[in-house]
């Protein structure tokens, strides 16, 4: 039985979120035979943690490739001095919409400055796809725009400010992920591209933030990482078993049943 079937996108409206065994980002990718409405591409960033390949922008042009033909968002995260070059090489059926700027100021970098206190995060997207300013709107906005006095509807800011989850910033939510990202740079991508009910995409997941915000926003969302020991902490932090383990265990309330058996 092929790992992704019915059963599979079944069971994600069901659950809302399906967390894949360890594997490489392109075969994810190639597996996946539905549209998703975003997806969010996160590699390591080819300096440091991760390891260095020649190859780097020429592999993430591929990767923006393939989700291109499933995605209607996309959006790539890296180093600024890096991944630039991939707007030379936007693929076919993609248009660029926005660079978009995560500054930390905890950075604890001994470079101090703007340029080592910031990742970049472009975003791409076919021609039509939708977005929703509105999701942005405070309760004030909302009364205006239902009385049709909404002069404008304001987006969220292309400048992420976050502090880097390390030391004692937000202890309670770090797992050990050495470049985990604080939720509040996650939830303004979902929330400006999809709705709820859509289904979001994070094939290099890390540990789970993806996860995190979709489940508190309402969205379905497929999870992969290509390190068994990441997925382990993303089974652990969503409290969630693998798709293809040989039994499913209940997530809700606190008997832990087991609900279902699937792919031995």
């Amino acid at each position: 039985m092929s790992l992704i079937d019915e059963s599979f996108w079944d069971a994600l409206q069901d659950e809302g979120v399906l967390l894949l065994p360890p594997g490489d980002v392109l075969e994810t990718l190639r597996m996946i035979d539905r549209p998703i409405t975003t997806t969010i591409l996160d590699p390591w960033y080819n300096s440091g943690v991760g390891g260095v390949r020649n190859d780097y922008i020429e592999w993430l042009v591929l990767i923006l490739t393939e989700s291109a033909r499933i995605s209607d968002h996309i959006f790539l995260w890296g180093f600024p001095e890096i991944v630039y070059r991939v707007l030379n090489h936007i693929p076919e059926g993609l248009v660029f919409n926005t660079w978009l700027t995560w500054y930390y100021k905890n950075c604890p970098s001994v470079q101090r400055g703007w340029r080592s206190a910031q990742n970049a995060c472009l975003h791409f997207s076919k021609p039509n796809a939708m977005i929703y300013p509105e999701h942005f709107l405070n309760e004030k906005q909302l009364r205006k725009q239902a009385e049709g006095k909404l002069r404008y509807i304001p987006g969220p800011t292309s400048v992420l400010e976050a502090p880097l989850e390390i030391g004692f910033v937000r202890k309670h939510e770090q797992t050990g992920h050495p470049a985990q990202k604080p939720t509040r740079v996650f939830e303004p991508l979902i929330k400006m591209t999809t709705k709820e009910g859509d289904v979001v995409l994070d094939p290099m997941c890390g540990s789970g933030t993806t996860g995190v915000v979709c489940e508190s926003l309402g969205r379905k969302v497929i999870l992969c990482d290509l390190e068994e020991e990441y997925v382990q902490l993303v089974e652990r932090r969503l409290n969630i078993t693998r798709w293809g383990a040989k039994q499913r265990i209940a997530r809700k309330g606190t008997s832990k049943k087991v609900i279902q058996s699937i792919i031995e």
